[in-house]
């Protein structure tokens, strides 16, 4: 018996290296249960508690599925509940993950972020937060630098591209998409500043680069091992939503 190394994929990136800011990809999500029960029964144990406050969050695996990055990962928590609260005392955080999640499905499925028409927004429509396990989407993924330079800085989510926007058909298709960064600078330790180095006089009067606008748009794409999209299987419309189109293959229990 003999061990044909021949075929073996590439050995993965050293850990801990991050994935370039800026760069687009095609990445799958991930729930990763917290034991926290959510607002809809298939959302018992979905959620996660947070230690420093009362909101409860979706803990999330991204994982890049195609391209020269192919089985990163990252992760990024999305608060669904509590935390800061605004003047209508609405969870900011919801509001804010609320969002990021359409995009994800109209990326997901390719749907034109202006589509109100009712079939567009029966899609929109989730039975539970369980239901974006699985969900592969078009984004531009980030450098954040660490707020305490004892620990290392990490991936997010920068944005996800929406069908309107030029980069979300080619990541979709696997294709290479040239980075945009989001110009976090790298921080500079002590070690790497000269001895009487001194700052030079800020130049008051030149304009600042404004920083770079997330970009949400996106397409559908096939996942990494997926063939060519085909019309979902017929499945109970949503809830409150006559007549609307089955939910897509990654929406189903």
């Amino acid at each position: 018996m003999s061990y044909d190394l021949n075929d073996a994929q590439p050995q993965m990136a050293p850990i801990g290296e991050l994935i370039p800011d800026g760069t687009f990809a095609k990445v799958r999500l991930t729930i990763r249960p917290g034991g926290v029960n959510g607002a809809t029964p298939m959302d018992a144990g979905v959620l996660k508690a947070s230690q420093s406050s009362d909101a409860k969050m979706l803990d999330c695996e991204f994982t890049v599925v195609e391209g020269p990055h192919a089985r990163r990962k990252f992760w990024q928590s999305f608060t669904v509940a509590g935390g800061k609260v605004d003047e209508k005392g609405q969870s900011i955080g919801w509001k804010i993950s609320k969002a990021s999640f359409r995009a994800m499905v109209d990326s997901a499925l390719g749907l034109d972020p202006k589509d109100e028409s009712p079939a567009a927004k029966a899609k929109r429509v989730l039975p539970g937060l369980k239901h974006l396990d699985g969900i592969t989407f078009a984004a531009r993924v980030m450098v954040e630098p660490a707020s305490n330079p004892q620990y290392r800085d990490q991936n997010r989510i920068a944005n996800v591209v929406l069908p309107d926007e030029p980069q979300h058909g080619p990541v979709m298709r696997g294709e290479s998409v040239p980075p945009e960064p989001v110009n976090a600078p790298p921080r500079k330790t002590a070690s790497s500043t000269p001895p009487g180095w001194q700052a030079p006089a800020p130049a008051w009067g030149a304009a600042q680069p404004a920083p770079a606008a997330p970009n949400w748009g996106a397409q559908p794409g096939p996942a990494a091992s997926a063939p060519a999209p085909q019309p979902a299987s017929p499945q109970p419309a949503v809830a409150g939503a006559p007549g609307a189109p089955a939910m897509p293959a990654w929406l189903n229990g």
